[in-house]
């Protein structure tokens, strides 16, 4: 039998000490609130998704979920402001994805993650290069209907405030919405037919966060002609 691709579960003094270390900076920097709370599942397999507006939003989902959560994240990381935040994901043990290769390695250990009953973290925009929703990459949706396990939304907004209100000598306001899980999905078809239908897959997906954020950051899914215009300007993907 060949050996699994990692250990799971893993670094559990690391991670519940940089838990601690996040309960304590949201409780100084911000007023959180979380609503659904009861919908976090503390054992899998399950898929939580979520919107990436900041480069700081991993921060919110390593305070909310479980320490036994892997996170699924990119390894160029070009809206980090600094080392320190640029290497926190190594600090956590993530699973690595490089953007502009494939990720089958990536997809494998996620994979394993939810056979085992795990829980998987990642944000389907994968880059927090604007503030309003945007299409998902294939990747989650990949995952997604490769294991058929159900998906946890979770919409995070205020993080994009929050730090020109500290520097205001404020705490920002962050609330952060879970919702029920959904799923799971299942795909049959090939070729062109399997890469559309895991881009349906893909906007529903986005479609169960956005229910949970402000209308003005449903981006490419509002219904508003006006916001879903200026969020096509910024849509495309940055780090081809």
């Amino acid at each position: 039998m060949s050996n699994p691709p990692l250990t799971y579960p893993r670094y559990k003094p690391r991670r519940k000490f940089l838990k601690f270390l996040t309960a304590a900076a949201f409780k100084v920097l911000t007023r959180l609130e979380i609503i659904g709370r009861e919908n976090i599942p503390q054992k899998g397999p399950a898929i939580m998704v979520g919107n990436h507006f900041n480069f700081a939003d991993p921060a919110v989902f390593v305070h909310v979920l479980p320490w036994h959560t892997e996170y699924i994240a990119g390894t160029l990381r070009p809206s980090a402001p600094n080392m320190i935040i640029h290497h926190l994901p190594e600090l956590w043990g993530t699973i690595n994805v490089h953007r502009r290769g494939a990720s089958t390695d990536a997809i494998r250990k996620a994979s394993y993650v939810l056979k085992k009953g795990g829980l998987v973290a990642i944000f389907p925009e994968a880059g927090a290069w604007a503030q309003v929703l945007r299409p998902a990459r294939p990747g989650t949706a990949f995952l997604a209907t490769a294991t058929r396990a159900p998906i946890v939304p979770i919409g995070i907004d205020g993080m994009d405030r929050l730090f020109p209100a500290n520097r205001r000598g404020r705490r920002g306001r962050v609330t952060v919405r879970i919702g029920k899980p959904f799923g799971p999905f299942a795909i049959n078809q090939r070729g062109k037919a399997k890469r559309e239908a895991l881009e349906e897959v893909g906007h529903v997906i986005m479609r169960h966060i956005g229910a949970l954020l402000p209308p003005e950051k449903l981006g490419v899914y509002s219904d508003n002609p006006q916001i879903r215009a200026a969020a096509e300007k910024v849509a495309a993907y940055p780090f081809e």
